[in-house]
């Protein structure tokens, strides 16, 4: 009898911890701490955009061209090098920001870097060339 009572005791002592044991994705709304979403802020996308303007006018893209946002390209050559979510190929090397535009946009935050590929603003990872994210058709 005093077997099944401690039994008891010890299963109902590890229950509570096994509940809050769960996943991260399984919490109701609360999000796991080392989550973190490192994407371009509206702020951001907005100074890019303004930069380009002020360097490089609007561009003389005709307006089919204008509205898809590839950098005036037609729609078989607009195929981009680079996927938001994967890591670079081997062999593509970034541009370098303009001085003016890594001062509008500020610092990378730690543990990624800024550069220019195909006329987009992408921000990866230091390391793995992960793609985090992109601003497109900036160059047109």
């Amino acid at each position: 009898m005093r077997r099944l009572v401690a039994l008891a005791l010890a299963l109902s002592l590890m229950c509570p911890i096994t509940l809050s044991a769960q996943e991260p994705g399984k919490q109701k709304g609360k999000p796991h701490a080392s989550q973190v979403t490192v994407v371009f802020s509206n702020t951001q996308r907005e100074s890019a955009r303004l930069y380009f303007v002020e360097q490089h006018g609007r561009g003389n893209c005709p307006p089919g061209l204008a509205k898809k946002q590839n950098g005036c390209l037609p729609p078989g050559q607009a195929k981009k090098r680079y996927v938001v979510g994967h890591s670079l190929p081997r062999g593509i090397v970034l541009t370098a920001l303009p001085v003016d535009l890594s001062v509008r946009i500020g610092p990378a935050p730690s543990g990624y870097r800024y550069g220019m590929l195909d006329g987009d603003l992408v921000k990866l990872a230091v390391g793995s060339a992960f793609v985090v994210d992109a601003i497109e058709g900036l160059v047109r």
